[in-house]
Parts: C-alpha cells; structure tokens; sequence
C-alpha cells in the first residue's frame, strides 16, 4: 500500500497500527526499556535502538506519521514544544543573527532573547504578518533564522508562509514555522517553503492536556539534521516512551478533533462579532480579519480553534469575566478537548505587546 496516496485522516486513524505484535495486539504495544540487548558477537539486535536517549520504539509511529502529514524527510520528537524549539537555535554561532515576530509563543520569545544576549547571538523583531518588516529585519549575511508563527498566539496575526520562506531563502537564512495552532491538517509549512516545522505536541497534536512534548520536522535530511539528531540525544530532552505511546494514541483522533473545534471557534468568533461590550473579535476565520484572505490561501479546512475577544473595557474587567465563566475553564494551555479562557497579559512578561484586555479562548 502506497501510504503518500492514503488521507490524512486515515493516516491518522491508523497511526501505529502497522506495528507488528507478537501476541497480535492492536494496540500499538508500549515498550518501557531504556536499554536495548546486544547478541553474543556483541551487535545490537536492532541497529535503530542501543539507548532510550537516542531512540524508543514508541517514538517511531509518532515521528512517521507526523512526518508523512508534514510532508517532510525526517521527524524528532522532544520533551516538550519549547525544547523542539529551541534546538535550531543551538546551531548558531556569535555573531550570527535570528528574526522572530513580536508576536508569537511567549515562553520562545523570553527564551530566545535570553539565549541569544549570552551567546553573542543578534536578535531582532519584525511586525508579526507584515512581509515588509520581516524584509527589513534581514541583516544580510548574518541572518540565518527566520521564524514564522502563524496564526500567531494570542492575537492571530497570520503570515503568508510562502513569502516569508522565499525572503529568508533569499538572505541565505532558514525559514521556521510554528505550526501548533493550524496543526498540519490546516496547514503545511514545508509545502510553502519552510525548512523546518515546529510544533507544541502537548496541544492539538495530544489533544487529552495529559502530555507534555514537542516534535520538529524538517523538509530534507542533511548535515544540519544530523545536528539536531545530537543535540537532542547530548541535551537529553527526549520524550518517555510512556508519553510517546500516549501521544500516539491521541494523534488517531486529532482530525476530528480538530474539524469540530474549528466549527466550534467559528460559531463563537461570528456570535461575539458584533456583540455588546466586545472592542474586537481576533479570528483568521472572519472576513473583518487583517489576514483573512492569507489564511484563506494557506490554511485549508478551517482557521484553527484559537481566537481572543477584546473586551470594552479594562484588564480587570477581563480577568472578572475570565473568572466567572461556566464551561470555560481559566487555564493556560490550548489543544485539548476542554473549552479554556485565559487573560492573557496576566501570565505573560511585563514587556509582552499583548493588550491587557484581552481574552484567549481554546
């Protein structure tokens, strides 16, 4: 069975389930070892697997089956989001330079600002969705990372993907795209250009708030993978094989899963539109939306299950309406199947660009 002809949704049914058990199980068996036997001339019995740090059975379906959706050459599956991350940036020397949105992922960007001021590593913003200031933060022959989230978390700036990889491609720069809210069934970066896809496997990709991991694809293999392959095993950010097998098991459901909840953010988005006591509704989905018609390019099946109300009013006013809701529940996090609200200026930074009155809804 050519797998590339089969959809998505069925690559996803199935994932894992071409793992052959000797007992016949169904399930994709989990296998807990962190070591792996040799035979008596002293070979491994599978040259794939010597130490769980650099490789499980378990995160083999999971790697395969986001690999095929992304339609990248190799997968690596980390210990959280933020650790998928910021492999990429390990890569770099003093004096290079990397490009991030001021808007995007908080914990990345406190992350990358902090790394890159201790290793000599120049660092610039350009206006989240807008090519013209991402063109003109490239600093020539020394930028070699550009970032791209999109949507962009919290306000949903969305960024045409194709135009940014060809700007980064033309100053000789990689392009990187965080992909965890569009998820690859709406999106897929490599198919427009990106070098490299990252994603928060705790949220859609898991979809059950039950684990914590992440997954970096990349759209060919080469040098610069292999890089990465030894930065996760030295680094020893790696994911358990527990948490690989339950990552596996929420992956099957992630295409209805999403389709639902895009239906759902879509029918909150157009309610609250024109609601009283609503400054502005921050939705991909809707037609008022600065990058409808980007993401109605690049985003198919739906405009992902994030978007934030401005509400008429203050940060406290925001926070009270946060804390008196019935089905959304104020937490952090995005992706699983509970409904959450979140004032988002209270648990970012003190320099955050997010406006304090509003409200994230997953």
């Amino acid at each position: 069975m050519d797998r590339k002809s089969l959809d998505p949704a069925t690559l996803l049914a199935h994932a894992g389930g071409d793992t052959r058990d000797p007992h016949g199980s169904i399930v994709p068996p989990l296998y807990p070892g962190t070591t792996f036997a040799r035979d008596g001339d002293y070979a491994l019995l599978t040259e794939r697997f010597s130490y769980a740090r650099s490789g499980t059975p378990n995160w083999e379906p999971v790697e395969r089956v986001i690999c095929e959706l992304e339609g990248g050459a190799r997968a690596f599956l980390f210990s959280s989001g933020l650790a998928a991350s910021n492999v990429l940036f390990q890569t770099l020397r003093g004096g290079d330079h990397a490009l991030i949105p001021d808007v995007m992922y908080h914990g990345m960007r406190d992350w990358a600002k902090d790394f890159t001021e201790q290793w000599g590593i120049g660092l610039s913003q350009y206006k989240a969705g807008d090519l013209d200031s991402l063109a003109a933060g490239i600093q020539p022959g020394k930028t070699r990372i550009v970032w791209v989230e999109s949507p962009a978390n919290p306000s949903w700036q969305v960024t045409d993907i194709s135009a940014a990889a060809e700007i980064a491609h033309g100053a000789g720069a990689l392009c990187v795209a965080d992909s965890t809210v569009a998820t690859p069934l709406l999106t897929r970066p490599i198919s427009l250009g990106a070098d490299f896809v990252v994603h928060s496997a705790t949220k859609y990709l898991n979809g059950h708030s039950d684990v914590l991991g992440g997954i970096l694809v990349a759209a060919e293999s080469n040098v610069l993978t292999e890089k990465v392959a030894s930065l996760r095993t030295g680094g020893g950010a790696v994911l358990g094989a527990f948490e690989a097998w339950l990552l596996l098991r929420g992956l099957r459901t992630l295409d209805v899963r999403v389709k639902r909840a895009c239906d759902n953010a879509m029918a909150i988005a157009s309610h609250f539109e024109n609601s009283s006591g609503v400054e502005a509704v921050l939705y991909p989905g809707l037609a008022s939306h600065a990058g409808h018609e980007v993401a109605c390019r690049q985003m198919q099946g739906g405009f992902g299950a994030m978007l934030s109300i401005l509400v008429d009013g203050d940060a406290n006013l925001a926070r009270k309406i946060a804390g008196r809701t019935r089905i959304f529940r104020p937490a952090t996090s995005l992706g699983g199947v509970e409904s959450l609200i979140e004032h988002r200026a209270s648990v970012e930074s003190p320099d955050s660009p997010v406006p304090k009155n509003l409200l994230r809804l997953s």
